[in-house]
């Protein structure tokens, strides 16, 4: 790794501060964001610190870049990478040792024996563990559970073998934290302070939870946006601190951090910057991958170790080009519209890089496109790993769905790839053996031919391919035909009751009397839950929150699905006993057979989405 004395001479910095300027403030201008803090760091210095907007928009307290408090989100990680590098260094553990090694209170499940989990799969997202978010968060600090309690508590399934493929994974790095603590044998927050804040002079940083209370006398709120207004929120605490949860730092800590890392000082412990920034795994050796929590993402030819984090009402990017001794870090308390800010400190990052190395961006990859076979074996629709398979979050799977088109030419085309929410569709050009380049672009991705995708754009992140009946494709028209279905059997059963009464028509048999109140009933719970959960789902910001702090009205539309799968049942039968008792005339008998059907299409799709509870 080149420590600030071997790196190459200064990059140029001339004119970022009137980019910066103008980006930052047309973000928070279009995007509806209150505040933003970007520092950026050069030679070892920090050589532009500036803060945008209102840390608090009804007080309108202005951003200081030196003095307002951010929760740091998942960039907070690395910093826990860091104090697990010291220790590793130290000797006191090993990368490659089970986790189960060092734990004392509790011992990660034995899911595929003869392949545990190791300290160094928690610092690269390899350990295969599920992701699970619902409820992680709470809103006030003073509720914060025990660490080693919580994971005990609350272990995911492992769904992969460890060291196979990257999934972001926040359990494994609180895991790791945990470990931090049980083989120092401090409390997280304490080792963290006594040997990184401390020694880095981050006196305005913390992992604790309550905060300090002079740090708390300047902490930002995180906004949303809401009619025509901000709408503050919660969620950012909870017990997996090590990830980032409850973490506040100003931008000029964060930036002191960055020198260090990239000076390689020795506050942080010999060889301790070395071993956080070297690359440690690859889904293809083609490809660039994880640094200890930190990403490679490659840009202008540069080596770029990156690192983000999001959570309710704030969202922030680090950027490390450790050869140029670089360091950009940029942090918003706003969500932004349908969560733009997410993806505006990429774009900061990105046009800082691009003015810095090419003017442009639009360097050529490695490379040359190269005739081959057609890329049909490519193409169909891919799913991210991370996508959970516990819990209700799976929905996301619904609507994230990557898919993948292939041309004559042996070009491909995808979709829902970028994490840039204009990018579009992408086109790709063949390199051999499964390996593309973007065109017009800088990305590349490789098929493993395992029926794995990944890519340049987020090493964090592998797709797998799915089978056609398991596809978005499929399940979205199922969903809401049998919505609609069932919504006309809400409305229809009970107007054709009351038509049948003021006509005077001849009694039915009982069981057929039931057997539509049933059908209505069915109509009636999928109604209400399509409409309940789609008015939930629609401000994704604020479903961010409710999936962070759990919600107890999520917890009730689930269970009216638990009632529909119920009431299906009755609908199975009742349709079986219609054709065979000959209730009613064939039209009726016809309509509730499609009601029985759209009840089952709705409940297999809700079923597969964990939208069923328990």
């Amino acid at each position: 790794m080149t420590s600030a004395a071997g790196a190459a001479a200064a990059p140029d910095l001339s004119g970022i501060a009137p980019l910066i300027d103008r980006t930052v403030g047309a973000q928070l201008a279009k995007d509806r964001i209150p505040g933003a803090a970007v520092v950026v760091v050069s030679g070892g210095q920090t050589v532009f610190s500036k803060g945008y907007g209102f840390s608090d928009v009804a007080k309108r307290t202005l951003v200081d870049p030196a003095r307002t408090e951010f929760f740091t989100g998942s960039v907070a990680k690395v910093f826990t990478a860091t104090a697990v590098a010291q220790l590793i260094q130290e000797g006191k553990l090993d990368p490659e040792a089970p986790v189960n090694t060092y734990l004392k209170d509790f011992q990660i499940q034995d899911t595929f024996p003869g392949k545990p989990v190791t300290v160094e799969n928690l610092l690269t997202h390899t350990g295969g563990f599920d992701d699970e978010p619902l409820g992680v968060a709470v809103r006030d600090p003073k509720d914060v559970p025990r660490l080693g309690a919580y994971l005990a508590g609350h272990q995911p399934s492992r769904v992969r073998p460890p060291g196979t493929l990257t999934a972001y994974d926040n359990y494994g790095v609180a895991l790791a934290g945990h470990l931090v603590e049980t083989v120092s044998g401090e409390p997280f927050a304490q080792y963290m302070q006594d040997h990184l804040f401390g020694p880095l002079q981050m006196a305005d940083s913390t992992f604790a939870q309550p905060h300090p209370a002079a740090l708390d006398a300047n902490l930002a709120k995180g906004y949303r946006p809401e009619g025509g207004g901000q709408t503050a929120e919660a969620g950012q605490y909870g017990a997996w601190a090590p990830t980032g949860a409850g973490t506040v730092a100003t931008a000029t800590d964060v930036a002191k951090f960055m020198a260090a890392q990239l000076a390689a000082d020795p506050r942080l412990g010999a060889g301790v910057a070395d071993l956080v920034q070297k690359q440690h795994f690859t889904m293809d050796p083609r490809l660039p991958g994880m640094a200890y929590l930190f990403e490679e993402r490659p840009r202008d030819g540069q080596r770029i170790l990156f690192k983000d984090g999001d959570v309710p009402g704030f969202h922030t990017n680090m950027a490390l080009l450790p050869k140029q001794g670089l360091g950009i870090y940029v942090v918003y308390n706003g969500d932004g519209t349908g969560g733009r800010a997410a993806w505006d400190g990429k774009d900061l990052i990105n046009q800082i890089v691009d003015k810095t190395f090419t003017g442009s961006g639009a360097v050529p990859v490695r490379g040359t496109p190269v005739p081959g076979p057609k890329a049909d074996a490519y193409a169909g629709t891919y799913r991210s790993d991370r996508v959970s398979r516990g819990d209700v979050t799976r929905v996301a799977g619904l609507v994230s769905a990557v898919t993948v088109e292939a041309h004559g030419d042996g070009t491909l085309t995808t979709d829902g790839l970028s994490q840039n929410p204009d990018a579009g569709e992408q086109r790709w050009e063949p390199l051999g053996d499964g390996e593309f380049r973007e065109r017009g672009g800088q990305d590349r991705l490789v098929f493993d031919g395992h029926g794995h995708l990944a890519t340049t754009i987020d090493p964090t992140i592998a797709y797998y391919k799915l089978d056609w009946y398991a596809s978005p494709a499929l399940h979205l028209p199922m969903f809401f035909t049998g919505a609609g279905i069932l919504a006309l059997a809400f409305l229809g059963f009970p107007i054709l009751a009351l038509v049948r009464r003021l006509r005077g028509r001849e009694a039915q048999p009982r069981w057929a009397g039931y057997a539509r109140i049933l059908a209505a009933v069915a109509g009636g719970l999928a109604t209400v839950f399509t409409f309940g959960f789609l008015s939930m789902t629609g401000d994704s910001n604020a479903f961010n929150e409710t999936v962070m702090l759990g919600s107890g009205r999520l917890t009730t539309l689930l269970v009216l699905n638990t009632l529909l799968a119920l009431s299906t049942v009755g609908l199975i039968a009742g349709t079986a006993a219609a054709w065979r008792l000959g209730w009613w005339r064939p039209a009726g008998r016809i309509a509730y057979t499609l009601t029985t059907l759209g009840a089952v299409a709705f409940l297999t799709v809700a079923s597969a989405y964990n939208l069923v509870w328990p």
